[in-house]
């Protein structure tokens, strides 16, 4: 390495730009380490710029005053902001984009930078291949030197590793987006989840297997050990989960097993699917996801909106109150008895109902409601 920088701190600069994307706040120890090897007052990320329409997400080294000077950027003078477009990837000094002179007279140093004393600003603008664009700017006092060839020269070797670390936040955060949506529609179906790792051991519980764990009817969880039922229970379990991991490290096609689980309290058996998790050829060892274990509790129900499964079946809202009771399990005297309505009343309701969606049977009502979208309200 040479110009103003170590090869060592380099490398910890990287090192921080790649490990924030594991943190919190991204990037945070990245932006004070860039601040301190370039030697600047500010070092800031723009992830998205502010518009009319969004507040934007700017990341941001410097304490509360600067704070408030981001809050008014994102509410009034990201508008007047004339150092923006930058071509992509390469770093430009505010110097060399608008002259010192025509900068001092603008309302946008007179009332925004030169309060908070940002007189040199060094920026680059990244547009990464599927669409993403962040910005990155340094910025020094008055009272400091102006960005040099050699602080250009230390932005530039960045570039390509900031694109790729952007690319890669994008990436992630898209997959955790979708992860918490099929996670919310498992819970909105009242399903148990529970991921078990290459030893056996949970990784990860859901909220619904969380609720049985704590009612110890039939299911526990001690230092990352899955207890089910019974000691002989348990027993039968650990051998199927041995021969569903045996299959997932022999690479054999996914299975699928099963098992019923009485409970003390004297409730409907717990049902218990369990099936391995397909790995890519890459994966390494360690702590991964291997197996999954899905949980059925006949007690508890779905509970599809009332709103929802009223509008997706044309129906009024007394006959989606006798629907949705229907659908968790209630005879229909039961149900007019929960509605304070009359036998003949509730008939009646349920016969439009059957005409509204097409079934002719109360079984076929319940499925049909279970079975549709509503439940993911």
């Amino acid at each position: 390495m040479s110009k103003t920088i170590s090869v060592e701190a380099f490398s910890d600069l990287v090192d921080k730009l790649y490990g924030g994307l594991q943190s919190k706040v991204p990037w945070k120890l990245f932006l004070e380490y860039l601040e301190q090897q370039i030697g600047a007052s500010f070092s800031t990320l723009i992830l998205r710029p502010p518009s009319q329409d969004t507040e934007g997400l700017i990341l941001s080294t410097g304490g509360a005053h600067h704070n408030e000077a981001l809050t008014s950027y994102n509410d009034h003078f990201f508008a007047l902001d004339p150092f923006v477009d930058l071509p992509s990837g390469q770093v430009v000094t505010l110097d060399e984009f608008i002259p010192e002179d025509e900068r001092h007279q603008s309302e946008y140093f007179q009332q925004f930078l030169a309060p908070i004393n940002v007189h040199h600003i060094l920026g680059a603008d990244i547009h990464t291949p599927d669409g993403a664009k962040c910005s990155l700017r340094i910025s020094r006092g008055s009272e400091e030197n102006r960005f040099s060839d050699d602080d250009k020269w230390l932005i530039n070797t960045l570039i390509p590793h900031l694109m790729r670390a952007v690319q890669l936040h994008m990436q992630l955060n898209r997959m955790e987006a979708e992860r918490n949506l099929y996670a919310g529609a498992v819970d909105q179906l009242a399903v148990g989840t529970i991921i078990l790792d290459d030893e056996g051991k949970v990784l990860e519980i859901n909220q619904v297997a969380k609720e049985l764990e704590n009612e110890d009817d039939g299911l526990r969880v001690s230092s990352r050990t899955l207890h089910i039922g019974t000691q002989q229970d348990t027993r039968r379990f650990r051998e199927l989960i041995k021969e569903t991991l045996a299959h997932q490290r022999n690479n054999t096609p996914s299975i699928v097993q099963a098992m019923r689980v009485a409970r003390l309290s004297g409730k409907r058996d717990l049902g218990i699917i369990i099936r391995s998790i397909p790995s890519s050829q890459w994966s390494g060892t360690g702590k991964r996801p291997c197996v999954a274990i899905f949980v059925s509790d006949p007690e508890r129900q779905s509970q599809p909106a009332q709103d929802i499964v009223k509008t997706l079946f044309d129906l009024t809202p007394a006959e989606a109150q006798l629907a949705m009771h229907l659908a968790n399990g209630l005879t229909l005297d039961e149900a007019s008895e929960t509605l304070f309505i009359s036998r003949n009343t509730a008939r009646a309701h349920l016969r439009s109902i059957f005409s509204k969606t097409g079934v002719t049977r109360q079984t076929m009502l319940v499925r049909l409601i279970l079975k549709s979208v509503a439940p993911l309200g």
